[in-house]
């Protein structure tokens, strides 16, 4: 799994900084998440490629959303054909629906938008889902939640043989969970040669919010929290007002859920070339390895040993 950063400005992008925009690709599958103004040139200069499934949109502020239309566009110029689903908030399905048509653009390929309440599966794949969770923002609001499915436990080869198993298809048949019977017709129970189930990747994405509960228990042993870390500590009064976190709110909210790694994003334009500060206070609440995100920054999230 690999996460790209597209955008990691707040409201107000910069030279360096463009607004909200994360490219998940899963196993070849691309889920965007948020869809900031010029998207669609981040994708092109950082190579993630444009054969997105599915956008997943926390909430409707306009540095979250207004890269959809030209996006959209640029997928039409490519000869887009297959069909692309949008998740939006509830009670928001006609503004992005505006969206889809800014400038009277009727796409060539089916645009799906749902709307998903928090608290919910958003997206079910065949071994994974992005989930919805609950946020603090200043209008409706929401983050998701990848999770993968368990995997299985792993396939002790030389007890396998001690048992009498022949090399071969009877090997992926017990990994895959399958009894198998033996020539002198011993039964033999996958649970004698795999060990226990292991555990698939979680990625959470806040979107904007202030620290809350919801997202300490979805980011409960999360390889990687990317969390709003919109302003520093002595801004925490405007934090609070404006509905945004600061890095060590979001430090203190990675350490409670024992994530693995956070992802400091969302920041101020007045952190321009001053962000060593966002990570120094982030650190000070979180013991894992933290760190403020950069355009085109590339992260992989490998298996859970």
């Amino acid at each position: 799994m690999r996460v790209t950063f597209l955008g990691t400005s707040g409201a107000v992008p910069t030279t360096q900084r463009a607004p909200s925009a994360v490219l998940v690709n899963r196993e070849g599958e691309r889920l965007l998440f948020d869809c900031g103004e010029g998207t669609q040139r981040q994708m092109m200069r950082f190579g993630t490629g444009f054969d997105v499934s599915h956008i997943f949109v926390t909430h409707l502020h306009g540095d979250h959303i207004l890269g959809i239309p030209g996006l959209l566009q640029s997928l039409d110029f490519n000869d887009r054909t297959d069909a692309l689903a949008i998740h939006v908030p509830p009670r928001s399905r006609d503004d992005v629906r505006s969206l889809v048509h800014a400038g009277g653009h009727q796409p060539g390929f089916p645009v799906r938008i749902h709307e998903v309440a928090p608290g919910s599966v958003a997206y079910a794949a065949a071994d994974f889902e992005v989930r919805t969770v609950e946020t603090d923002h200043r209008t409706t609001s929401m983050g998701f939640t990848l999770v993968e499915d368990d995997r299985p436990g792993r396939f002790d080869r030389d007890r396998a043989e001690e048992l009498g198993v022949p090399v071969g298809p009877k090997f992926g048949r017990l990994h895959e969970g399958e009894a198998i019977e033996l020539d002198d017709g011993r039964v033999i129970e996958p649970e004698q040669v795999v060990g226990d189930p292991r555990p698939g990747r979680r990625v959470v994405y806040t979107g904007d919010t202030r620290p809350v509960d919801a997202v300490v228990e979805a980011a409960t042993d999360a390889d990687l929290l990317i969390h709003d870390a919109t302003f520093a500590d002595d801004e925490r009064e405007r934090a609070r007002h404006t509905g945004h976190s600061t890095a060590r709110e979001a430090g203190q909210v990675a350490a409670r859920a024992g994530a693995e790694r956070l992802a400091l994003t969302h920041l101020s334009s007045r952190y321009a070339g001053k962000w060593k500060r966002l990570e120094r206070e982030a650190s000070e609440a979180f013991e894992g390895a933290c760190f403020v995100a950069s355009d085109g920054q590339t992260v992989d999230v490998p298996y859970p040993e």
